[in-house]
């Protein structure tokens, strides 16, 4: 059973580091700078940590920024505010991020283009693949079979199977629907803590949209982001470069 826990909790907090960290902050927001040989090595480990459920940083960024920009109305992507369960919207999400990736859906350049997505097309045909994707879950159910006490453990493994989608679909359904609001967004976005925390800072959706370039999601005293201690660290020893935050600015209506 212990194995089983460790195994578990180090693949859904391994994959979701890499997630926020590199996919969010990074590849849709651009929240700091590296070198090409830190991106790749990012890249890679978030192949690795995602196993059976590879994200392609590209296609995740583009449809990432096309939530920003539309958040909580009828063209974002994943609005909970718009889909009768979470399961409606995660199978939109996934048809909108194939068509992304497969180049059939054309999106307008400042989504792809400003700032540049992270493209490491060799590393995504291979993790993209059906046989990587097989190889993955045969680890993952190998693994089960050796350390699993009882056939019930084994209902663990869908999540394994989808964790990146897992963990994106409970940010956004969560998060746009559930919690607090510090600021006014324009949006429905909200906080939720201390799930944020479990979340590693994903869960601060509200902060998050008011300062979407900002790479530390906590704003207020009692909220914490443990993803930006980290980024802090790894800011220090010059393996990435902070940027500065910009701040949202939202046009109010004005009284009639």
């Amino acid at each position: 059973m212990t194995a089983i826990l460790i195994f578990f909790f180090s693949h859904w907090f391994l994959s979701l580091f890499f997630h926020t960290f590199f996919l969010h902050r990074y590849a849709s927001h651009q929240m700091y700078t590296t070198s090409k040989g830190w991106e790749r090595i990012f890249y890679f480990c978030t192949w690795f940590f995602q196993g059976t459920s590879y994200l392609v940083p590209r296609a995740y960024g583009a449809m990432h920024r096309m939530h920003h920009e539309y958040s909580d109305t009828e063209h974002d992507p994943h609005s909970p505010h718009f889909f009768k369960d979470v399961w409606s919207m995660m199978w939109q999400t996934r048809k909108l991020y194939n068509d992304i990736y497969t180049g059939e859906k054309v999106l307008d350049e400042k989504f792809t283009t400003n700032p540049p997505l992270p493209v490491w097309n060799a590393m995504d045909r291979f993790g993209d693949h059906t046989i990587t994707r097989l190889a993955w879950a045969g680890i993952y159910i190998g693994f089960y079979v050796a350390f699993a006490p009882a056939w019930y453990w084994f209902l663990l493994l869908p999540i394994h199977f989808l964790i990146g989608p897992v963990q994106g679909a409970v940010v956004n359904w969560c998060g746009h629907k559930y919690g607090y609001k510090s600021f006014d967004n324009g949006d429905k976005s909200k906080n939720t803590s201390p799930w944020g925390i479990l979340l590693l800072g994903e869960l601060f959706q509200n902060n998050h949209h008011k300062y979407k370039d900002s790479p530390n999601f906590a704003k207020k005293w009692f909220e914490l982001d443990p993803t930006y201690p980290v980024m802090k660290f790894f800011n220090a020893i010059g393996i990435i470069k902070l940027k500065t935050a910009k701040v949202k600015v939202v046009k109010m209506k004005a009284a009639a």
